[in-house]
């Protein structure tokens, strides 16, 4: 009796032993990376590195994309089914607003860790639930060759010898209006090239610099930028707006009357040409630049310097910085995936293969500090946009412009610039239209 019952027992203890290897082992559900792509011409590169994460960790990452124009409604009914993304992105502080439930807090991972400049994440209180995977940015370009040319001379009419010490509104006008007055000896028209206002030409003034004064009306009042106190605006720092508008227009290569004719490549070729030392635009238009037959400026003299508008504090200021590409992880979905998620997403920004995928597949500048210099862009304004990202103390002014109302707001706006430009229009009407129009578009 006693042998069998010790058999019995052996039998319930080899049971008991298998039922827990199983759930230790071979019965436990394996995590998986689901990815809603945004882009249908990177699928197939985003398919590769997929199958080249599986083979190196055994974790099956799913890449599902989205059709053209149709993100959004792909993601809304993507969350509904069992298969729901587990890594997804939103465009920004209006993004995550609508999807604010579905985005885990990502202050602890490790790509958030690795992040460059923590201020380009998407934010609310103290979790972090967008962080950027690509960006951009622009500022004043300048020719390095002419800037200079201009410090040698031994009669200019100020006391700078480098654009390092050009770090205020004040400074870089006290600089420009020198250089214009000795454009002749420097052998450019003007200092700024022309500021294109014809219709559909303008967006570089209505949307690109109309950010640097919003940025610092949100953030030097709090505004949690995915509320609804974003649907209006003082335009308090109208002001510094017309101060740095006026500098473009006034030390110009043309007459500030004739802008409504001049167009975004007009202005590049002026760049390319060296008819003046500096241009508004992003780290896109190196390619504008490098293209123009004849072209002048040689890469390791194009630089960047922030857009300085006159706002306190402004030494600290960065470049205009920012994306509309933010990753989030699915908050609904299980731990293990939750975890293999931000292991992939870690793995993309950090390996050899993801890196250089990023790099050279992709194309991405990567704001993360996992990146040697050998692995980034090479081309000048990239490298620029690098730089800037890392100096010690410096602040990326952030692309509050995914805020604007609407793209009616901005044409009016533009047109706006252009009466004012050309004398018909007072800066108080184009100020109080902007905050009329602001609010109007806001509430469509």
């Amino acid at each position: 009796m006693k042998k069998v019952m010790k058999i019995a027992a052996s039998a319930v203890l080899s049971v008991s032993a298998a039922l827990l290897l199983s759930c230790a082992g071979g019965g436990k559900k394996q995590p998986t990376v689901r990815y809603l792509n945004f882009k249908p011409e990177v699928a197939s590169l985003y398919q590769e590195l997929a199958d080249a994460y599986e083979k190196e960790t055994g974790v099956k990452v799913i890449v599902e994309t989205a059709a053209n124009n149709s993100y959004e409604s792909t993601l809304m009914s993507k969350m509904a089914t069992k298969e729901a993304p587990t890594l997804f992105q939103i465009n920004g502080p209006r993004g995550y607003a609508n999807w604010k439930s579905y985005c885990a807090d990502l202050s602890n991972t490790e790509i958030y860790k690795h992040l460059s400049d923590k201020s380009l994440a998407v934010t609310s209180g103290s979790g972090v639930y967008g962080v950027p995977y690509v960006v951009e940015g622009y500022g004043i370009i300048y020719n390095k060759a002419i800037t200079d040319k201009y410090f040698a001379l031994s009669d200019r009419g100020t006391s700078f010898s480098s654009m390092d010490e050009i770090n205020t509104f004040s400074k870089l006008k006290e600089l420009c209006d020198d250089m214009q007055k000795n454009a002749s000896r420097l052998g450019i028209d003007g200092v700024f090239a022309s500021t294109s206002l014809k219709a559909g030409e303008d967006w570089r003034w209505q949307t690109h610099l109309a950010n640097v004064p919003v940025y610092y009306e949100f953030k030097n009042n709090n505004v949690d930028l995915g509320s609804d106190a974003t649907k209006k605006i003082k335009f308090q720092y109208a002001k510094e707006f017309q101060n740095i508008f006026d500098l473009y227009l006034n030390d110009s290569t043309v007459d500030r009357k004739t802008v409504g004719t001049k167009t975004v490549t007009d202005s590049m070729s002026e760049f390319a040409l060296e008819k003046c030392a500096m241009v508004q635009n992003g780290n896109w238009a190196w390619g504008q630049v490098a293209g123009v037959t004849g072209n002048k400026v040689k890469p390791e003299n194009v630089k960047y310097l922030p857009i300085y508008i006159g706002v306190a504090g402004e030494e600290g200021q960065g470049l205009c910085i920012g994306t509309e590409n933010f990753y989030c992880i699915n908050a609904k979905a299980s731990a293990a995936d939750q975890k293999a998620t931000a292991d992939f997403i870690y793995w993309l920004y950090s390996s050899p293969i993801g890196k250089n995928y990023v790099t050279n597949k992709l194309g991405f500048i990567a704001p993360f500090d996992t990146f040697s210099d050998s692995e980034r862009p090479t081309d000048p304004l990239a490298v620029e946009i690098n730089s800037w990202m890392s100096k010690p103390g410096i602040t990326s002014v952030s692309w509050n412009f995914t805020l604007f109302p609407s793209q009616r707001f901005k044409d009016d706006f533009g047109a706006s610039l252009l009466k004012y430009a050309q004398g018909s229009k007072s800066w108080d009407d184009v100020t109080k239209d902007v905050i009329s129009s602001w609010e109007k578009e806001s509430n469509m």
